[in-house]
């Protein structure tokens, strides 16, 4: 991805900066990870998304509060697609 903006970095760097932030982001995500899962309420979004050039459908699975529960990408919008996001959420 930094590649593809011209920016050239060492991969240590990029461990170091994985060991150096990823207490903190765990310290301020940990309430998300902690919620009760008693949302009984699911929802499935589906849409058409570009991804690298090419025409896919994007299904996403939602609770009630609109967090992001599983996606899944698929290039045909068939129920054999839905029922892989149900599977695997």
């Amino acid at each position: 991805m930094l590649a593809e903006r011209g920016v050239s970095v060492d991969h240590t760097t990029l461990y170091r900066w994985v060991q150096r932030y990823a207490p903190e982001m765990e310290k301020r995500l940990r309430w998300y990870w902690r919620q009760p899962s008693g949302f009984s309420s699911w929802h499935l979004d589906e849409t058409y998304i570009k991804v690298n050039g090419k025409w896919a459908y994007l299904y996403r699975a939602v609770d009630s509060r609109g967090c992001t529960i599983d996606f899944y990408l698929s290039p045909r919008r068939n129920s054999k697609a839905a029922t892989a996001l149900w599977e695997n959420s």
